[in-house]
């Protein structure tokens, strides 16, 4: 057997790519697309729960056609404490392999890829379901995913205005803080739910919560407002469906099944179905489905978070690696 040699980033080198804005979107809207033309195989997501600290791990799998050629895993922990550590809550490694040997390709510090390929996704639904003259943003949560939510989000509608909330106050202000002086421009944080999210545009729910817990009311919602809640916990109301011209999420594999995500009571009470559901996003990325139809239609996007994203997007970083001169390569073989 020849030798096998496997390229790592860890996370300074992810870090010292300094990813662009517009580098992470294209990476994944095009894996996007790629799965809306069917042209992609993705497995739900599994988790796994030691039982031993409030937490589990979830594994992702998937595999992209050209011209990323790729198949991947990626495990990634969900610890809701570990900020009391001094750690981030979402560790992660992902895992490239060639599709047609199995020949491992390379091992990537996936954390930093979580957090973008989030908001990216985040970002491409609201571009395809938003109204375009959206201005106003309310988000709830400030973990690692919501700081590139806004700030992707950002890049494309160039917000007036943005409102964040989460339960901690030294999270809420700091998180304020840190995208007023990324995106050079006012962001309020606001005490309650309700001040966050009422009247706003687009309303995104990436709480943290223990158990479910409704804290997000459907009367709270704007007429043709765009609504994404992807908290692992459910934060919305049953009735939140029921103001809704269309639903849209990332896969509908995922999503119908598993015991995690923000419209499981949904799903399980039959208010979310294979009959009601309008489109996959990678649907409406490839001009298969139509995303907004017009200004007074009030859309729901559940994206649970896609395995594709995640292989695109560490894809794209191993070719700028690679053209930079950044990274380690390691004997496997």
């Amino acid at each position: 057997m020849d030798e096998i040699y496997i390229d790592f980033l860890n996370r300074p080198d992810v870090q010292a790519l300094a990813m662009t804005d517009d580098e992470i979107l294209a990476a994944v809207e095009s894996s996007l697309a790629t799965q809306g033309r069917g042209e992609a195989v993705i497995e739900p997501r599994v988790h796994l729960e030691p039982g031993v600290s409030r937490g589990h791990f979830n594994v992702l799998r998937g595999a992209l056609r050209e011209p990323v050629d790729a198949a991947g895993v990626k495990v990634v922990g969900d610890f809701i404490d570990n900020y009391t550590l001094g750690l981030p809550s979402e560790l992660a490694l992902l895992m490239l392999f060639d599709p047609r040997t199995g020949v491992p390709r390379a091992i990537l510090d996936a954390s930093g890829i979580t957090d973008m390929r989030t908001g990216a996704v985040t970002a491409i639904g609201a571009k395809h379901l938003a109204r375009h003259g959206s201005k106003v943003l309310g988000h709830v949560g400030a973990r690692g995913t919501a700081y590139w939510n806004v700030r992707l989000m950002d890049r494309i509608f160039d917000f007036d205005e943005i409102r964040v909330h989460s339960r901690r106050p030294e999270s809420r202000d700091g998180f304020a803080a840190r995208l007023a002086r990324d995106l050079g421009k006012p962001v309020v944080a606001k005490e309650d739910w309700r001040a966050c999210v009422e009247g706003a545009d687009i309303v995104v729910e990436a709480s943290r919560l223990v158990a479910p817990e409704p804290l997000l009311r459907t009367e709270w919602i704007k007429p043709g407002a765009l609504v994404v809640p992807y908290g692992t916990m459910s934060a919305v109301e049953l009735s939140l469906t029921d103001i809704m011209a269309k639903v849209v999420v990332d896969d509908w594999g995922q999503c119908k099944g598993g015991k995690f995500g923000s419209l499981r009571a949904h799903v399980e009470a039959g208010k979310l179905t294979a009959e009601t559901l309008h489109a996959e996003l990678g649907q409406i990325v490839a001009g298969l489905k139509p995303g907004r139809a017009s200004d007074d239609e009030t859309i729901l996007f559940w994206h649970r978070g896609l395995s594709l994203s995640d292989i695109a997007l560490g894809h794209a970083m191993l070719e700028k690696a690679r053209r930079l001169g950044i990274g380690q390569r390691l004997r496997y073989a």
